[in-house]
């Protein structure tokens, strides 16, 4: 393993994938059992996507060994698409349940609807769940155009004032869908989707980012060594005081450290 610091974000490189994913569950085990030592409750937001599995499956057994009480773990999801049927595999809300959410016994777990009526009503909702009590960790991944959620470049901000709003996807954002295995072809993928903002999302005290495989050395290496900006949503982890980023050999392959 190699670590470094870019500004304020620590950086770690691993030897393999499941080196990867098994270090930052670790890691985010050992954070969580800090927490719960301390108070009753604690409050997560989880990405969706196939780049979190690893780090997803190595939670689970840490979650069965015993090692931590997710009785007493509140869970979100930060994105999800619009319009997609209820029961679609590549639904986000499904993809967690399939793997984290429906295997352990989560005090709570509180989905996003794409399927909404008004899905400017249900952002309101969600919003209102979200701040009744702050997030303590965020567990996410950085997409191949550099965002963090669903927050593409076009539509990041970085002072949105909002805490949940519905956006239009860019095509960098739906072909990595295809590129992932998650759809057959890009007509397939939904072109709106609901997103946790850029605020949201980086206002927890920890966020531990896992980006394995080749296809986002690009965006891996914008996030890290090209300037602090919109342009790459996740070069905002820079500027957070307890963020840090879980690399495959694949994906730090164009980074000069």
């Amino acid at each position: 393993m190699k670590t470094f610091t870019k500004d304020k974000l620590t950086v770690r490189v691993f030897d393999s994938r499941s080196d990867m994913g098994a270090a930052a569950a670790e890691a985010c085990v050992k954070e969580m059992q800090k927490l719960l030592s301390e108070k009753e409750s604690i409050r997560m937001i989880f990405a969706a996507a196939p780049s979190q599995n690893e780090f997803l499956a190595a939670l689970v057994k840490a979650g069965k060994d015993g090692r931590v009480d997710y009785s007493r773990v509140h869970a979100f999801h930060m994105d999800e698409y619009v319009g997609l049927a209820a029961d679609a595999p590549q639904g986000f809300g499904n993809f967690l349940r399939d793997r984290l959410f429906g295997l352990l016994p989560f005090a709570s777990v509180t989905y996003l609807n794409g399927n909404a009526a008004d899905p400017a009503e249900e952002c309101a909702r969600y919003t209102t769940l979200l701040k009744e009590a702050p997030i303590d960790i965020v567990c996410m991944g950085i997409g191949e155009n550099g965002h963090i959620a669903f927050n593409d470049p076009h539509v990041a901000d970085f002072n949105d004032p909002a805490a949940v709003k519905v956006v239009e996807l860019d095509h960098t954002c739906r072909q990595q869908q295809v590129n992932d295995g998650c759809f057959a072809k890009l007509d397939d993928v939904p072109t709106h989707a609901l997103t946790l903002t850029i605020p949201t999302l980086v206002a927890p005290k920890t966020v531990f980012c896992m980006v394995p495989a080749p296809t986002k050395a690009k965006a891996v290496q914008a996030a890290v060594e090209g300037p602090i900006s919109e342009t790459c949503p996740a070069s905002i982890l820079r500027r957070h005081d307890n963020a840090s980023l879980w690399l495959d050999p694949d994906s730090a392959a164009l980074l000069k450290e």
